[in-house]
């Protein structure tokens, strides 16, 4: 089986507190649905922003994914609802086995996925906004 590897996407550089991250923007289905999955390491201060095309509950899981992830789900208005710690998955074991993190509110437009911790480490919690907005993120056209 070929080797996959770890997707390149556009980046932006999103504000929380005194934090700054540059992060992946994942805005298709096919990007969101890869996500970090084979992704090596990320760099201190990296990550993945998931434009989720609908504001709702979210489900995530970390098949195939090397690295332990902290996981903030987001407002429409770019306000962190709830952060998640998730760890990797070994990719032998059966999908119903596979622990999920899903999201208490159904307010989720975003999620932002950073190394394990990045959030506590920066004094991000709760409450706090990304700058600028996710939405300023999408491409002005409709699916």
């Amino acid at each position: 089986m070929a080797q996959q590897s770890a997707q390149s996407l556009p980046t932006a550089a999103l504000h929380i507190g005194k934090a700054t991250l540059q992060a992946q923007v994942a805005a298709t289905d096919e990007q969101r649905e890869k996500g970090l999955m084979f992704c090596p390491k990320l760099a201190d201060n990296a990550g993945m922003i998931f434009l989720m095309g609908k504001v709702g509950p979210v489900t995530f899981w970390m098949r195939n994914t090397l690295i332990p992830l902290s996981i903030a789900f987001i407002d429409k208005d770019g306000m962190i609802l709830e952060i998640h710690d998730m760890a990797p998955v070994s990719a032998d074991i059966p999908d119903e086995l596979v622990p999920i993190t899903r999201s208490e509110s159904h307010e989720v437009a975003y999620a932002l996925e950073t190394n394990l911790h990045w959030f506590a480490l920066n004094g991000i919690k709760a409450g706090d906004k990304i700058d600028p907005p996710p939405a300023t993120l999408v491409k002005s056209e409709t699916h």
